[in-house]
């Protein structure tokens, strides 16, 4: 058992200089950099929005896109208790246009639920072979009901890239075997949170690059 004074965030592992006080067991360098990227993203949430209900709803988002992309890491596993719970939320939120509006909201949640089903479903019928889960579905209407319909395609570029870019370098560096599944949910979870932070600017930027 540890007390409360050695689970205080950061601080706690510093003091105890990663190590259980108790056993002396090393504690993962994983705690302190789950809490500090918490408290970061939080912190540019809080210098756009400032103390407001926008500030607050967004660190609940952010804190469970952070919380899915470390699952699935682990387990390649995306639980509906995070997301399904967050996904209606986004949409009560948005009832009185806190971020987006209710239509927005609405048709981001569906529209990013199909769209990857039907890449799904159309990769099944050409390959036979299942390229992602259901979570990954879930999660992407999840940020469609909080940042809109309009960002989604953003979402997927981006997070595609880089989820390509990361593969290859990980079966360069043989840090994954090749034919392994790679999780696609961090990839989705981070370009979810930049366009939650910039999404507007994102389309602005691309719209003048179409102009």
């Amino acid at each position: 058992m540890i007390s409360a004074l050695e689970n205080i965030p950061i601080i706690s592992y510093l003091f105890l200089r990663g190590k259980c006080r108790k056993c002396s067991a090393p504690i993962s360098i994983r705690y302190p950099f789950v809490e500090a990227l918490s408290a970061i993203l939080v912190l540019v949430i809080a210098m756009k929005y400032g103390v407001s209900y926008e500030t607050l709803f967004g660190a609940l988002f952010t804190w469970t896109l952070i919380a899915l992309t470390f699952i699935d890491i682990d387990t390649q596993y995306l639980p509906d208790q995070l997301t399904l719970p967050v996904l209606w939320l986004g949409i009560l939120v948005n009832l009185d246009n806190m971020y987006i509006d209710t239509h927005a909201s609405i048709i981001g949640a569906v529209a990013g639920y199909m769209s990857l089903w039907t890449v799904y479903q159309v990769f099944k019928l050409l390959t036979k072979k299942e390229g992602m889960g259901f979570g990954d579905f879930k999660l992407l209407a999840m940020i469609g009901a909080w940042c809109g319909w309009q960002v989604l395609p953003a979402v997927i570029l981006i997070s595609s890239v880089i989820g390509s870019i990361v593969g290859v370098m990980m079966i360069i560096t043989r840090y994954h075997e090749k034919g392994k599944p790679i999780p696609f949910g961090p990839y989705l979870a981070g370009a979810g949170w930049i366009v939650f932070v910039w999404g507007q600017e994102i389309n602005t930027f691309y719209l003048n690059l179409l102009a």
